[in-house]
């Protein structure tokens, strides 16, 4: 019978060996979302208890720990937003019934899909921290104070501009952790970081500016101005058109170095805000559950449009689709009423509903 002393493992050596026997996929964290909320995400035991979690952001989950409520918020952001993007595509991004993988094992196969995940992912970590540092719920951050004095347009940088730049460097240390710890010379770790970087641009290039007007009687005789990032819809829509025309790439040696280039050569290098994917994507047609894809069998689709992604001829993979009738209650003859309301009535409608074929 084994001693007392050999079984005695430290905690960040379990840790690595549960790692080890039980592989992550570099967005398992999203996982975080699964999680109720009265559960704690900060702290040392807490922690080491989240399954989703590689070692280097276990790490960074007990060093920055106020940090971490973010991160489950912006695990959230990026399942509601991925559906509300792909909603009437074949590829949904579903998600699966539990387990960390929280959009299935496509995530590990270097597809568009893929990449798309990544990007959305990056963007959100930073757009949740830096909301939370423009709240004042951080310690170690707050408005971003170098935007300063007066602007070429002849308005003055005041307010409480949003503090990109922290959270920013907190998702390249957090999200891009599982990457560089696997070493940055294979392909999938550079397809990633690339794309993982293309996220958060998404949000550095679409920057907004807000005002405010100071005179007698608003006459804007002086207007204040501060930075402010884009709604995350806005850095969804902006991500979903990079992933439509996404580059397939393959891992090509330059020199001492690899790099990821266009697979064929007649296309042009994409630029750092492009995506990039390695391996074509499944076609989601059919149930495949070990990989996470549901099909598209009692799918709802767009039976008046064929060319659109929502058509039912792409949605079902053919003409495999039904037409039924059904009753829905809509709001109509809406009044608006002084003040300050608008009053509906509530209408029942019949309507063609097409749906994929079981």
């Amino acid at each position: 019978m084994p001693t007392v002393s050999t079984v005695n493992l430290t905690a960040p050596l379990l840790l690595l060996l549960l790692w080890a026997t039980h592989p992550t996929m570099a967005t398992n964290w999203l996982s975080l979302a699964r999680l109720p909320r009265s559960r704690p995400v900060s702290g040392a035991a807490p922690c080491a208890r989240l399954r989703g979690l590689t070692p280097g952001q276990v790490g960074v989950c007990r060093a920055r720990g106020e940090v971490m409520e973010s991160v489950r918020k912006a695990a959230e952001m990026v399942i509601e937003e991925c559906q509300h993007q792909f909603r009437n595509r074949r590829w949904n991004c579903s998600t699966t019934s539990r387990g960390i993988n929280v959009f299935g094992r496509v995530m590990n196969q270097g597809t568009r899909e893929a990449a798309f995940v990544h990007a959305l992912s990056s963007a959100a970590v930073a757009v949740a921290v830096t909301r939370a540092c423009t709240r004042g719920e951080l310690d170690r951050c707050g408005c971003d104070r170098k935007v300063r004095g007066v602007s070429p347009e002849g308005f003055q940088w005041s307010g409480c501009s949003d503090n990109l730049s922290y959270g920013v460097a907190f998702s390249q240390t957090f999200v891009d952790e599982p990457e560089r710890a696997k070493g940055v010379s294979a392909g999938r770790p550079l397809m990633n970081l690339h794309n993982n970087e293309a996220g958060r641009k998404a949000i550095l290039h679409n920057m907004q500016v807000e005002c405010k007007c100071h005179g007698v009687s608003g006459s804007c005789e002086l207007r204040t101005c501060w930075k402010v990032m884009p709604p995350f819809r806005r850095v969804g829509v902006v991500l979903k058109e990079r992933f439509d025309g996404a580059t397939e790439v393959r891992l090509t040696r330059i020199g001492s170095r690899t790099a990821l280039l266009p697979r064929d050569p007649q296309v042009k290098p994409p630029a750092a805000r492009d995506l990039l994917y390695l391996a074509p994507s499944p076609d989601f047609c059919h149930l495949d559950p070990d990989n996470g894809i549901p099909g598209t069998a009692g799918r709802r689709c767009n039976g008046t449009s064929r060319l659109a992604p929502d058509g039912c001829e792409l949605v079902c993979c053919g003409p495999g689709y039904r037409a039924g009738r059904a009753e829905v209650v809509q709001r109509c003859s809406c009044k608006f009423s002084w003040c300050c309301s608008v009053r509906c009535q509530q209408c029942k409608n019949t309507v063609t509903i097409h749906t994929c074929r079981v």
